[in-house]
């Protein structure tokens, strides 16, 4: 019994002498210089999200425009068409098929002003979106838009979870500044 007791002491003892070190220095600029890849990196995979959004537009791709949103019922879209908003994926695709469809031929968009700021698994931007298209009644349309995008990342993929789009608005006439000029 006692050679038992003393074998429990002696592996006590030995576990306790990890317990009496000072943990491994942490390398703060190797640390900082991982963080500052990982942001880097968020930043171009959100780009290339954005990137592939307006090749979807463009191409009026709409599988390949829902690509980039979450793809269910916690999306939420602020459009600047009515109705005030747009409750899941399934929702805003329907918007989309709608906008789509006034065009009968090419449409043609670019973004620019993206600025967008990463904060671990959650990011938010905004970009100026400005598109120009021929309406099914010949009419040529082209408008600018204000975008603000919130980002979530699922599975390692960044997606829009939230999206507002809209246009200045003259309040004189409560008409919608469709150019938005700055």
């Amino acid at each position: 019994m006692k050679t038992r007791e003393m074998l429990v002491g002696a592996l006590l003892a030995l576990g306790c002498v990890g317990c009496t070190q000072a943990p491994s220095p942490v390398d703060k600029a190797a640390e900082a210089k991982m963080a500052a890849d990982m942001k880097a990196k968020d930043l171009a995979d959100i780009k290339a999200l954005e990137d592939r959004f307006m090749n979807a537009f463009n191409a009026k791709d709409i599988n390949a425009l829902m690509a980039v949103y979450v793809p269910d019922q916690s999306l939420l879209v602020f459009d600047a068409t009515p109705p005030r908003q747009y409750v899941g994926a399934a929702a805003y695709r329907r918007d989309w098929e709608d906008f789509m469809g006034l065009f009968p031929g090419p449409i043609q968009a670019d973004l620019s002003d993206l600025d967008v700021t990463v904060g671990g698994d959650v990011a938010y931007g905004h970009s100026i979106q400005h598109g120009v298209g021929a309406m099914k009644d010949g009419k040529k349309l082209d408008f600018t838009v204000r975008v603000t995008d919130g980002y979530k990342k699922v599975n390692g993929q960044w997606l829009i979870a939230h999206e507002h789009v809209s246009f200045p608005v003259d309040i004189m006439t409560a008409k919608a500044d469709l150019s938005s000029k700055p």
